[in-house]
């Protein structure tokens, strides 16, 4: 065998196998319990603290263990999202390795950004109220699904329940302009 006909099996090779690799889904959807619209309520009651009403909270085995809201504006941070502000209000009081077994309620889909940082701190499951489709009509979204990066994750699998009080939610907005 040549070498051009060994390299070209090689790359049929790599493209065989990452494309495998984007075929696992990595994204879990699964219905909501009994507690998720209990600890939906929380998020949005920190959410009606926000500059804009996102709150987010993190529970585990029932208990909230941090909590936090939209601050961008007050901070000047234009990270300060609600998912952002509970995962750093844990950090303080945590260790890192303590966020896997976790859920991270959240009254609007996360972001890019915050479902990228759900995933590398390893939460286990996020339940949110409005999804992306949802927000888009109320402000401006990057049109991503949580699941869609979920599912672009080779590497970890985040449980994903959407729609919890999801009218609820939409209400703190301001109404669509015609």
């Amino acid at each position: 065998m040549d070498r051009r006909t060994l390299l070209a099996g090689g790359s049929m090779l790599v493209a065989a196998q990452t494309l495998s690799l984007k075929a696992e889904a990595r994204s879990k959807l699964s219905p909501a319990t009994a507690d998720d619209e209990h600890f939906m309520q929380l998020a949005l009651a920190q959410a009606k603290d926000g500059d804009f009403p996102f709150g987010a909270v993190i529970v585990r085995d029932g208990e909230v263990l941090a909590q936090g809201h939209n601050s961008g504006k007050r901070l000047g941070d234009p990270t300060a999202h609600g998912e952002m502000m509970a995962i750093r209000a844990f950090l303080k009081e945590h260790d890192v390795s303590a966020l896997k077994e976790t859920t991270l309620y959240t009254s609007g889909e996360p972001c890019v950004m915050c479902m990228g940082a759900i995933i590398w701190c390893g939460i286990k499951r996020v339940v949110f109220a409005a999804s992306i489709e949802e927000l888009s009509t109320r402000i401006g979204q990057v049109d991503i699904t949580a699941e869609e990066i979920a599912d672009a994750t080779p590497f970890a699998t985040v449980e994903i329940t959407s729609g919890v009080l999801s009218e609820e939610a939409l209400r703190l907005f301001p109404a669509a302009k015609p």
